[in-house]
């Protein structure tokens, strides 16, 4: 009996030095998760299109840890234990050869997987390269497509220009188009005052005509009533020759107030441009406005001589 107490007492701090080796191990087996799980992180901040899959070996790796954590407690728990129990030593080193197994078996598999995420982080770097040379791809794209743009904004400002000069050359004809309906305008003016002109003239002409008729009747009374002297048709030759005074009389009155409208109206015609442009339409030489007068007396294109 006093020597098991004795082996009882050798083994107490061997066990205790194999569980503080086997907290050195679950520390270490920690830490190399910890850092498994800061390159996981850092995986995770480089490759966005990867995010799902790294949540969830990182949620793995955090629900591994703490597994560790609640072992390293329970281990901890356990010295506590054989401090005061050494009777269960043996069975807790049993116990704890056989969690030292599963752990190896973990840990080999933490470095099975991270030699896996070794791999998917080496394809994920080619593929960033796959996108970088086609990000470069398309930014030789964008730079031809810059270019057009530039060609394409030269060729609307060049297209802005001629629009600009067919705008000019557009508003010179509308105002070419202006001018000549003011042409017309001042044509159709002209040409009214010379329809009026021209009936007013025909109105003199007429009695003017009624003046030479009234005077030839008046001769022809008077003829009468000299080589026939006074006989029975002295009354008819004194009507006639009454007759033809008023013809004659009416017939000046009606030439006075033709001619006094023919003067305001060729006076109208004097101050008027429009018959000026009109005669330089029929090919006659340009005249003065102020000769208009002349034009209109001769009847052609050039002053009276």
């Amino acid at each position: 009996m006093p020597e098991s107490r004795s082996n009882d007492s050798v083994r107490g701090p061997g066990k205790a030095l194999a569980l503080l080796s086997r907290l050195a191990e679950l520390e270490e087996t920690q830490t190399a998760a910890t850092l498994d799980q800061r390159d996981m992180a850092r995986q995770r901040t480089e490759t966005t299109a990867s995010l799902a899959k790294y949540s969830s070996r990182t949620a793995e790796n955090a629900d591994k840890q703490t597994g560790l954590a609640q072992e390293r407690t329970a281990l901890t728990r356990e010295q506590t234990r054989l401090s005061t129990r050494s009777s269960e030593l043996a069975s807790i080193r049993t116990d704890l050869a056989h969690e030292r197994t599963s752990q190896a078996e973990q840990r080999t598999q933490l470095a099975t997987q991270r030699t896996e995420m070794a791999h998917r982080r080496t394809g994920l770097a080619e593929f960033r390269s796959k996108l970088a040379e086609q990000r470069t791809v398309l930014a030789r794209e964008r730079n031809g497509l810059s270019v057009q743009r530039v060609q394409l904004a030269e060729q609307r400002t060049r297209l802005a220009e001629s629009r600009t000069v067919m705008s000019q050359q557009r508003n010179g004809l509308a105002e070419f188009r202006t001018g000549l309906a003011r042409q017309r305008t001042a044509t159709a003016v002209t040409r009214t005052r010379l329809s009026l002109q021209r009936t007013e003239l025909a109105r003199g002409r007429t009695f003017l005509a009624l003046i030479r008729t009234g005077l030839a009747f008046l001769t022809l009374g008077l003829t009468f009533l000299r080589y026939f002297g006074i006989s029975k048709w002295t009354f008819f030759d004194a009507a006639l020759v009454v007759c033809s005074l008023v013809a004659v009389y009416f017939g000046f009155r009606g030439y006075r107030r033709a001619l006094l409208s023919e003067r305001r109206l060729e006076s109208l015609l004097a101050a008027d441009g429009g018959l000026a442009e009109a005669l330089s339409w029929q090919g006659f030489p340009a005249q003065d406005p102020g000769k208009t007068g002349d034009l209109i007396k001769t009847g052609t294109g050039y002053p009276a001589g």
